[in-house]
């Protein structure tokens, strides 16, 4: 492993821990990208995937939020779409629709296209971009890397894109539910290398973002969502039994109990999940993070500092990170987003003295 300075600003993974601090950490998902005109600037001449795949390029755009807030960690600049890739399917990023598939898995038989990636090879970009994004930084903030989970990735392979209900990966679930598995079980086993190999190249943090848990009932989220999640914070931690791990389940209110009961030491809360229920139901189980909706954001900023203020006493002092539910969106103003910083450190200050 590489070796880096320590930590100027812990904040963020003492929280992560369950200690006591003497404020609340921020960071906001999606920190890094379009609504930044810096990023924008770089973009001009490079498209989504080069900056993803240059680390020189990836570690800029990874800090140019810390540059401009005043925010307790960085997040790669990078996308769950890599894992895919390296399963050997094709991912273009087309405007306005996202990630698409030109040739997504129509049929179970269609997994004979998968490879067996080696990790370090396909993947080597992202863990030279994190080196060089730990270098860079110097110790201001920590780092996080990222991977998508199972089933959210599941869903773009199957369904070949974005979609508002993903049908056709849904109704994977019940016409080959044993296939299902077996392609759960094949990202799932890519995911957790994944995560293992970005902590060796300088991730101080990760989170497995699965954005399309909410489209389960409960039922097929303990059958399809809840085992491959388990299972890649067990054998993560298993290797770097002190690197935190967050997941971000997001719309998978029922899974909040179970997800306690699980080996990541933060659970993110999406915007539409009540902050004061959500600690009764986990306890000290795990810390929570989250969970200001994207769209407070638009609010003008004193409006945005009471929904920041409401949200930092729904949670209370202590075991929380503060977050955005879910990214932040291409048109929001950058000088709000410095608000909703600014409002965290002011207010989590004062709730601890109060």
């Amino acid at each position: 492993m590489p070796t880096f300075p320590p930590l100027d600003n812990d904040l963020l993974l003492r929280t992560a821990r369950g200690e006591s601090t003497d404020r609340t950490p921020v960071w906001m998902m999606r920190q890094a990208g379009r609504y930044l005109p810096e990023y924008r600037a770089v973009r001009e001449d490079n498209a989504f995937f080069d900056v993803v795949e240059t680390p020189e390029l990836a570690a800029e755009v990874t800090i140019q939020p810390v540059d401009r807030f005043p925010l307790d960690a960085a997040i790669l600049f990078s996308d769950i779409m890599v894992v895919p890739e390296a399963l050997g399917l094709t991912v273009e990023m087309v405007s306005g629709q996202g990630p698409t598939f030109p040739d997504p898995l129509s049929t179970p038989d269609e997994m004979d296209r998968l490879v067996e990636p080696d990790v370090d090879e396909t993947l080597g970009h992202v863990f030279d971009a994190l080196t060089e994004t730990r270098r860079q930084l110097n110790g201001r903030v920590p780092l996080i890397g990222f991977a998508g989970a199972p089933w959210t990735l599941m869903a773009y392979m199957v369904e070949g894109g974005g979609s508002k209900s993903y049908r056709h990966a849904r109704a994977w679930l019940y016409e080959h539910p044993e296939a299902s598995k077996a392609l759960l079980q094949r990202i799932t086993d890519v995911a957790v290398e994944y995560l293992v190999r970005q902590v060796d190249a300088g991730a101080q943090m990760l989170q497995v973002f699965d954005s399309w848990a909410g489209l389960h009932g409960p039922e097929t989220f303990r059958t399809f969502c809840l085992p491959y999640l388990d299972e890649i914070a067990t054998r993560f931690k298993r290797e770097h039994p002190d690197v935190p791990i967050v997941v971000f389940a997001k719309g998978a209110h029922y899974g909040l109990d179970a997800l306690a009961d699980t080996d990541y030491d933060v659970i993110s809360l999406d915007w539409t999940m009540d902050p004061k229920s959500a600690r009764r139901r986990v306890g000290d189980r795990a810390v929570l993070q989250g969970n200001l909706d994207p769209c407070a954001l638009y609010a003008e900023p004193d409006a945005l500092r009471r929904e920041v203020q409401h949200m930092l006493a729904g949670f209370g002092a202590h075991q929380h990170i503060a977050n955005l539910g879910h990214g932040m969106l291409p048109d929001h103003d950058p000088e709000h987003a410095g608000v909703f910083v600014e409002a965290v450190h002011e207010h989590s200050r004062h709730m601890r003295t109060v």
